[in-house]
């Protein structure tokens, strides 16, 4: 099934979703109570839908909405350290019109790539469970099936993200190879099309940009930038 209203409306619907009482519980308090340095925010507190153009041709899965990131602006990877490190770097290699994500009104473009994640909540110690997993998966089963027309790759940020994201691609009509791909950085397969459209979707891995692994040197600037840049490749996009 694919969303009525396109993609605007699927974000809609994400944003009004409320399936995991756990989550909407821990969104909700974060809402209320707020972190002393956002004490005059406003906080999103509801599912971060999606964000970047319906027509992307490259997309990056990351894991979920941080609560003081995404839960409080409303947008994916906005606001938070995470954020600055992935929009920078998208920045760089010509994909983003700044390279800074503040607000969800802060002028932020994305060209030819949209960022989501399979768990929308932002869940309690950044760890989502299974069933949360599982329960989340139609939202970005739907999202891949409205991107089918032009999506020809994606970024995978961690394990986490990857064995989410496998379920969900065959689910929206890319076939997964078995044994399923390994994760790992720099990993790269492609998923065949299905036998109507024949197009195939270029998939890679990166190590997740959280501040565990960014602080430590596991993942470094280029070489963040030199998978975007490969899958930009890998997806057709233009230099800029």
């Amino acid at each position: 099934m694919v969303a009525p209203q396109g993609l605007g409306g699927l974000d809609r619907r994400v944003a009004g979703c409320r399936a995991c009482p756990r989550l909407v519980a821990w969104r909700e308090e974060v809402a209320r109570t707020r972190r002393a340095a956002f004490a005059d925010w406003t906080y999103w507190g509801r599912p971060v839908p999606g964000f970047g153009p319906s027509d992307a041709r490259l997309l990056i899965v990351g894991l979920a909405p941080a609560a003081h990131g995404g839960n409080r602006t409303g947008r994916m990877f906005t606001g938070d350290r995470s954020g600055d490190v992935l929009y920078r770097a998208l920045y760089e290699v010509g994909l983003a019109s700044q390279p800074t994500s503040v607000s969800a009104d802060d002028g932020l473009q994305l060209y030819g790539v949209r960022v989501t994640a399979p768990v929308h909540c932002a869940p309690p110690a950044n760890k989502p469970t299974p069933k949360e997993r599982d329960t989340c998966r139609s939202w970005l089963v739907q999202e891949l099936r409205l991107l089918r027309p032009s999506l020809r790759a994606a970024v995978v940020l961690g394990a986490f993200g990857w064995q989410a994201a496998l379920p969900a691609f065959a689910a929206a009509g890319w076939t997964v190879p078995r044994p399923r791909p390994v994760f790992g950085h720099g990993s790269h397969v492609s998923l065949a099309g299905a036998e109507t459209d024949g197009e195939a979707l270029e998939l890679f891995g990166c190590f997740h940009v959280s501040q565990r692994n960014t602080f430590t040197g596991r993942l470094t600037p280029d070489m963040l930038s030199a998978v975007l840049r490969t899958a930009a490749d890998a997806a057709g996009l233009p230099d800029r």
